[in-house]
């Protein structure tokens, strides 16, 4: 299995990093397992935003630390954690973060993966690590430097598709982040013809593309599950005083479809929500082409009005015609979008 430790020095994150948090608690990721994780919890690995260091925090077991801490081990052996991605995918690259992990990081770590088709088997594995050996895990990331207080990028080179992957840290210390970057699979075959799916929805392969502000908050947000959590789990623009201002931002849909259903949620946006909002939609096989506007867009739902922390939904002034592959949403003037839904069938 190739990779490379993406260098640090270079100021942007990697390419790869735009893609798909597969592993992300807010999208359905899971932690399922840790050998050890006495001073913190195995679940921060996969919580949004990078960790957080509160300086006078401490609990009963000692500092307080945002990530996954196992104690310093004194027996032979090392501490691994089990994630479940929220979806399958294929792999292209990993953020092991060890930000503010400085004197108890661990110096090196590995990952392996497994593709298990049927996850309901895994409820019946025993709560302890010989449960989780023989499962056909396979070696994606050998044993790699890890620096600490650092997001330690490494790229992976795989075309395979997996569901889980297990972090290996050598020999004990603590981790605040794992980010899982890659592509969502989702066979569409298994979908029946007329079904009624979310085509812009992340867990189903969907992306935000492109957007001309989020000041705020990010347009990822947009097309994560559930009804988002609060003002800061949506897509918000800064304030924009210039007369007629429009803020946009485009989506990929998880594949080509005809949209007949249209969810604007505004939760939590009430004094801050757009006054108003239209869709425009197009067909292109090439991002690259619709981000430049070398495409024609045409009108997927016109201007609406919107109100405060409120569901809006859109079925009768819809106007799909033909399969289309990227929509733009346009808010007038400014503000803040918690959830876009596109409910429809797939079309090629």
């Amino acid at each position: 299995m190739a990779f490379e430790k993406v260098k640090e020095i270079i100021k942007d994150s990697p390419a790869f990093t735009k893609l798909t948090d597969l592993a992300a608690e807010k999208l359905g990721g899971k932690v399922l397992f840790a050998t050890d994780d006495f001073f913190a919890e195995k679940e921060n690995l996969i919580k949004p935003t990078r960790g957080i260091f509160i300086a006078d925090k401490y609990t009963d077991r000692g500092k307080w630390m945002d990530g996954w801490e196992s104690r310093r081990k004194r027996i032979a052996g090392h501490d691994w954690a089990v994630i479940q991605l929220a979806t399958p995918g294929k792999i292209t690259g990993f953020d092991i973060d060890t930000n503010f992990f400085l004197g108890n990081h661990p110096p090196h770590a590995s990952i392996e993966a497994v593709n298990i088709t049927d996850a309901s088997s895994l409820k019946n594995l025993p709560t302890n690590e010989t449960g989780w050996e023989n499962i056909g895990w396979k070696e994606i990331l050998q044993k790699s430097n890890l620096d600490a207080g650092s997001q330690n990028f490494f790229q992976i080179n795989s075309n395979e598709i997996f569901t889980h992957i297990r972090l290996h840290i050598y020999p004990d210390g603590g981790v605040a982040r794992c980010r899982v970057y890659g592509e969502v699979f989702k066979n569409w075959n298994i979908v029946a013809a007329g079904e009624e799916v979310d085509l812009a929805a992340a867990i189903n392969g969907g992306k935000a593309i492109a957007c001309n502000d989020m000041f705020f908050s990010s347009m990822n947000n947009l097309i994560m599950p559930n009804r988002g959590i609060n003002m800061g789990d949506g897509w918000e623009t800064k304030r924009n005083r210039t007369p007629g201002n429009r803020d946009w931002v485009i989506l990929k849909l998880a594949t080509a479809g005809i949209v007949n259903r249209i969810v604007v949620d505004t939760a939590h946006f009430k004094g801050n929500y757009p006054d108003s909002c239209t869709i425009e939609a197009c067909y292109s096989k090439s991002d690259d082409d619709v981000v430049n506007d070398k495409v024609e867009w045409s009108l997927l739902l016109p201007q609406e009005k919107l109100s405060a922390d409120k569901e809006h939904e859109f079925i009768r002034n819809i106007n799909c015609p033909n399969s289309v592959t990227h929509v733009r949403l346009n808010i007038f003037p400014d503000g803040g979008v918690s959830r876009l839904r596109l409910f429809g069938t797939i079309k090629n």
